[in-house]
């Protein structure tokens, strides 16, 4: 197994949106991803890029990605935001996303950002595991809020 690590580019999309939905799978809200395949290609490749992410592969084939974008904390400055970290299943274990993580990290050192934050559902202990072996700071007592686009429209 040769596991290397790249930039992803528009041709990668559909086989990141696989990962998303098996992501979504995973977390138990597969009915949760609405995006188009054109939606997230424009957001990631169109005239006003929102994400970024680095793939991993192994012979060619993607087994893993990190999307990540730029968000902005009144209290500390820029940070990269982690949205989605996942490495399909029969590759867990395998230093996949070690090599993944690892590079984000290293962006955000290269970028300068004064942070790094995401997020790990409270139940992933795999994932909290994981991320304690970076010394991360796991934070309790915030819960998410959000509107659907419909609830906006109102």
């Amino acid at each position: 197994m040769s596991i290397t690590i790249r930039v992803a580019e528009r041709e990668d999309c559909p086989r990141l949106l696989e990962l998303i939905n098996e992501l979504a799978l995973y977390e138990k809200a597969p009915e949760e991803v609405t995006v188009t395949i054109e939606e997230f290609m424009d957001a990631g490749f169109g005239e006003n890029k929102v994400w970024k992410a680095f793939v991993a592969e192994d012979n060619n084939k993607i087994i893993g990605f990190a999307l990540y974008y730029t968000r902005y904390s009144t209290w500390k400055g820029c940070r990269l935001y982690l949205e989605d970290f996942i490495v399909t299943e029969e590759y867990r274990g395998k230093g996949a996303g070690k090599l993944l993580f690892e590079t984000v990290i290293q962006e955000a050192k290269d970028k300068n950002y004064n942070g790094m934050v995401w997020q790990v559902l409270d139940w992933n202990e795999p994932a909290i595991n994981f991320y304690k072996k970076y010394a991360a700071d796991i934070e309790a007592g915030w819960l998410n809020a959000s509107f659907s686009k419909e609830q906006i429209s109102k």
